[in-house]
């Protein structure tokens, strides 16, 4: 059965190539800004970098489509990284209409519920470059605590544990 989270706005499902042009459109200069990539410079790249993802096939790696559940619009893309640890890495990025509406906080907490429910996690790293006040935003709002830091060539970042409360997940 595929996976589908749901939340109270959004509906995330596996990142398929079906979804690379409507994804792809939502990438911005704006939004790679604090990750660790940089943007495509053509869908033809975005694709084969996506299809080279799928085809590794790795299934400690999570990639969702965020999509309004009203509308079905495409917002970004959510990850759940190294999910055979015990503390796997949540990350997301959403185009630059989405920002201020609660949908980034809405997508982390669904997919560590998730998470926590389906593969029995209890806590999650969450890296977010220190001048990223938006996602700092996130993490704090889920209760998030610093935990450490991180260097990359495009950043410094701190690293938040998020650790959800434990219900039952719904299977929406």
């Amino acid at each position: 059965m595929p996976v589908m989270i749901r939340s109270a706005r959004l509906q995330l499902s596996p990142f398929k190539m079906a979804d690379a042009e409507e994804v792809y459109e939502c990438i911005s200069p704006a939004i790679a800004r604090f990750m660790r990539w940089e943007p495509s410079k053509s869908l033809n790249e975005y694709k084969a970098h996506r299809e080279a993802r799928l085809q590794a096939n790795d299934r400690s790696v999570f990639s969702f489509v965020v999509r309004r559940s009203d509308t079905m619009e495409c917002l970004g893309i959510a990850g759940l990284d190294e999910a055979d640890q015990p503390a796997p890495e949540l990350g997301i990025w959403l185009k630059q209409a989405a920002h201020g509406h609660g949908y980034g906080t809405e997508t982390i907490k669904a997919v560590a519920e998730w998470a926590t429910a389906t593969l029995a996690k209890q806590s999650f790293l969450y890296p977010v470059a220190v001048e990223n006040v938006a996602s700092r935003r996130i993490a704090e709002k889920l209760n998030g605590k610093i935990v450490g830091t991180r260097r990359n060539p495009k950043y410094e970042s701190v690293v938040y544990e998020i650790r959800p409360l434990t219900r039952p997940w719904p299977g929406r």
